[in-house]
């Protein structure tokens, strides 16, 4: 089976347009998080990571979403020689709303539907880029992210292609948080991941890219090495209760890789700080025997990003490898989890080599990656 590396990464974010200041900046402890007043959004004040002012406004052109996605392959091309034109190369997106938010915006005609489709706005970019392929769209709740890059790196490894840019992105609208709002999951505070005293997520925005590569040439010499998905079938937006079904993917993730737990330095956990998910992922990394590694969560520095989360924490903790770093979980102080699992604290230094990335989403979806020096 052939090897995948990543090639080139990026992150747009409130705090950064590149990875590299997004990494800075998460070194020094700034978060994106910050409190709103925005009416158009919401009634009352609320605490998101959201861009500031015309940032990536929409045109007659492209969405706002589009240009984030747009903005984000750019950076990431810019700094590799996979060639986007092709016809080896895919394009892959990754989101949970897309343009949803046009329903608010826009008047209902006839075309709206075919706007709002996910598929509009991938062809968009892919046109945009010269793709000569079709582009596959991802879209599966909150591990839309790692789906689509176990999506490329399944595509690479059985031929069917040897190139994959993977993009994600979401936007925070009047819709996506009304939607939060009504199930009484979004904090009046910044969230506060596996916290004895959390009361839910924090929304974010932005956008990440990952371009996976068969060709050694252009590897940065870090490689996706597995991956897996499953499902709880127990509830449409209430997680397991026993974490049984996300240990499997963790499992099935570490089998395909040849590895045990002895091997993974870290775990990125999706970590969204609501009640049942903390506790459900805490139970799942303790089944698979992963209690005493460094675990963070990083939404108390985006938010939760949704379509963009798998790539944007994917793309942070790639980072931490190459330079043997672990990032605090930012809002963490007492463990508020039943199962003893190892939250990070603070910036620390350690060697590291491989860390497993793990996200759970509405429906009982489940996913872990596994990536390595």
């Amino acid at each position: 089976m052939r090897s995948v590396y990543i090639a080139a990464d990026n992150i747009v974010s409130p705090i950064g347009d590149t990875t590299k200041r997004n990494m800075e900046q998460l070194k020094a402890g700034v978060s994106a998080i910050g409190l709103h007043n925005n009416i158009d959004i919401c009634p009352t004040p609320f605490y998101a990571s959201l861009f500031s002012g015309d940032n990536f406004k929409s045109d007659n052109a492209y969405t706002k979403f589009e240009k984030l996605l747009i903005a984000s392959v750019k950076d990431a091309i810019d700094t590799c020689d996979v060639d986007l034109t092709d016809e080896r190369t895919i394009l892959i997106l990754s989101s949970t709303k897309g343009n949803i938010s046009l329903l608010e915006t826009e008047p209902n005609r006839p075309d709206l539907k075919s706007r709002i489709a996910l598929y509009t706005s991938a062809k968009l970019v892919a046109n945009h880029f010269g793709f000569k392929t079709q582009p596959l769209v991802v879209s599966n709740a909150c591990i839309s992210g790692i789906m689509a890059i176990l999506t490329g790196l399944r595509l690479i490894q059985n031929g069917s292609y040897d190139n994959a840019v993977v993009v994600g992105a979401d936007v925070i609208t009047k819709f996506v948080l009304s939607g939060f709002q009504s199930f009484q999951a979004v904090s009046n505070e910044p969230c506060k991941p596996f916290d004895a005293n959390r009361t839910g997520i924090t929304l974010g925005e932005g956008a990440a890219t990952l371009i996976l590569t068969a060709n050694p040439q252009f590897s940065k010499e870090i490689k996706v090495l597995s991956g897996a998905v499953s499902n709880d079938a127990n509830h449409i937006s209430a997680p397991s209760r026993t974490g049984e079904e996300l240990c499997q993917a963790i499992e099935k993730s570490m089998d395909d890789a040849g590895l045990s737990v002895q091997n993974i330095e870290l775990v990125s956990a999706h970590g969204t700080a609501t009640m049942y998910n903390d506790e459900m992922e805490a139970k799942a990394l303790a089944l698979a025997g992963l209690s005493n590694i460094p675990t963070n969560s990083l939404k108390g520095f985006y938010g939760h990003t949704l379509g963009a989360a798998g790539l944007i924490e994917s793309v942070i903790s790639l980072q931490s490898l190459k330079e043997n770093v672990i990032l605090p979980t930012p809002g963490f102080e007492t463990l508020g989890v039943s199962s003893s699992i190892n939250i990070t604290t603070q910036l620390s230094s350690s060697p590291l080599k491989t860390f497993l990335k793990t996200a759970s989403g509405f429906g009982g979806c489940n996913g872990a990656l596994l990536f390595s020096k």
